[in-house]
């Protein structure tokens, strides 16, 4: 292997910027300083009412935009807020000019702005506001405000414009895995030659009354309304359900040989990335944890890398019976009993499950702790399972020298995509 090339002729992905907003707070000083102090961001849920709602806690990021701006204003300053600080620490202003990839959740007209949609002049909050004569309306006369808060690829374009990225960005949607895909994307188009730089956004603003509901729906919340901080319990025995949270993540790439080119700090390594998708059901994972398991062996394969090589797990670690168990199940496969020793912690102990974004902005944790050489506790370990035998860095931060870290993302609907990530090689 050359100085710039892996074990298989491509190009290294240096990383060089590296932008995060979550419940925590905005940029990676404050989020860095909040999760290694064991800090929880969940919290009663201010933005609408939760009467008669099983589930009356969240993650949101209130400090950004105001509630009536709706969720997909969220969605573009949470992305807007993450990707201008990886590009500032990367030495980019606003031309980019690198291919843009965006993690975006599905969007909607909310109610509010359902109610209020007017076709001729005549709000149709009054009298019958059937959905079927809101989209007839919406169809006849597009309003202008209306459109852009439906249009899946508006965060996207606006996000393009602010940075000066080429070309026209890729809007995707794989569920959980979002984040962690959308920096496969942006890895991929600079080894096969596209591009020399991407920028890759996972980003989430859609905690609404509705999405609590589906989800809820699905049973898959939890209901330990009574302690906020402490309902999100990844790996315990009495975890119930993930909380759901906003927030997002921004990973600035390039060759490595870019980077040292133009004198940039090189943050660390996207080693390799692995992806295999679940067909047994739409919130189950299969039993024998085979589409995980061969997500995480196609990263490593795809990285060159042995599971020896590993020194930390970011877990998915959604705080689900189902989840956490067919993670430690599919881990155990590959690392051996009790991992192999690895230990691994759940971000989403502190900041909840942000969904879409979730990939990225665990990349980012990932990569600082490489960089600080700081294991994130998983908090709220009062109970351990003892049917998942692993060390989830209990409670507290540990110090540990960390030169590569595996990154996962198990999706709702079968999507799962894991991510490599390394120092810098001497």
């Amino acid at each position: 292997m050359s100085a710039v090339t892996d074990k298989a002729g491509r190009p290294l992905i240096a990383i060089t910027g590296a932008g995060i907003v979550s419940p925590l707070g905005r940029g990676k000083t404050d989020n860095w300083a909040a999760l290694t102090a064991g800090r929880s961001g969940i919290h009663r849920i201010a933005r609408f009412p939760t009467d008669h709602l099983r589930t009356t806690i969240a993650g949101t990021v209130d400090f950004m935009t105001a509630p009536e701006d709706g969720s997909t204003a969220l969605t573009y300053a949470l992305a807007e807020a993450a990707a201008l600080e990886a590009l500032e620490e990367a030495g980019f202003s606003s031309d980019f000019g690198g291919p843009l990839f965006v993690a975006a959740p599905p969007v909607e007209l909310e109610w509010h702005q359902r109610l209020s949609l007017d076709a001729e002049g005549a709000a149709l909050g009054e009298g019958d506001a059937g959905y079927d004569r809101i989209l007839a309306a919406a169809r006849a006369t597009p309003h202008p405000q209306h459109s852009g808060n439906v249009y899946f690829g508006s965060t996207a374009l606006r996000l393009k414009e602010k940075t000066g990225a080429r070309g026209l960005p890729v809007t995707l949607s794989t569920a959980c895995a979002s984040g962690a895909t959308a920096i496969q994307l942006g890895a991929e188009a600079i080894r096969r030659g596209e591009a020399e730089r991407a920028l890759s956004v996972g980003t989430d603003g859609s905690v609404t009354a509705e999405a609590l509901i589906r989800f809820s729906l699905l049973s898959a919340l939890s209901t330990q309304n009574d302690v906020p901080e402490q309902a999100s319990k990844p790996f315990s025995k009495d975890r119930d359900g993930f909380v759901m949270a906003e927030g997002a993540g921004a990973f600035v790439m390039e060759t490595l040989e870019s980077a040292r080119a133009r004198g940039a700090t090189v943050l660390g390594i996207l080693e390799g990335c692995g992806e295999k998708a679940d067909d047994f059901h739409r919130t189950r994972s299969k039993p024998d944890g085979s589409p995980a398991i061969a997500a995480v062996n196609a990263a490593l394969g795809d990285a060159g890398v042995a599971p020896s090589d590993i020194g930390y797990i970011n877990a998915h670690g959604t705080s689900t019976p189902e989840n956490d168990k067919m993670e430690c199940l599919s881990l155990t496969e590959v690392f051996g009993e009790g991992l192999g020793g690895v230990p691994i912690s759940s971000n989403k102990s502190m900041i909840g499950h942000t969904l879409t974004a979730a990939g990225a902005i665990e990349a980012v944790f990932s990569l600082m702790t490489i960089r600080t050489g700081t294991l994130p506790p998983t908090i709220n370990h009062a109970n351990p399972d003892p049917a998942l035998a692993l060390d989830c860095v209990p409670n507290e931060k540990r110090d540990a020298a960390v030169t590569r870290v595996l990154s996962n993302s198990f999706g709702f609907g079968g999507q799962n995509t894991c991510l490599v990530i390394a120092a810098e090689p001497a």
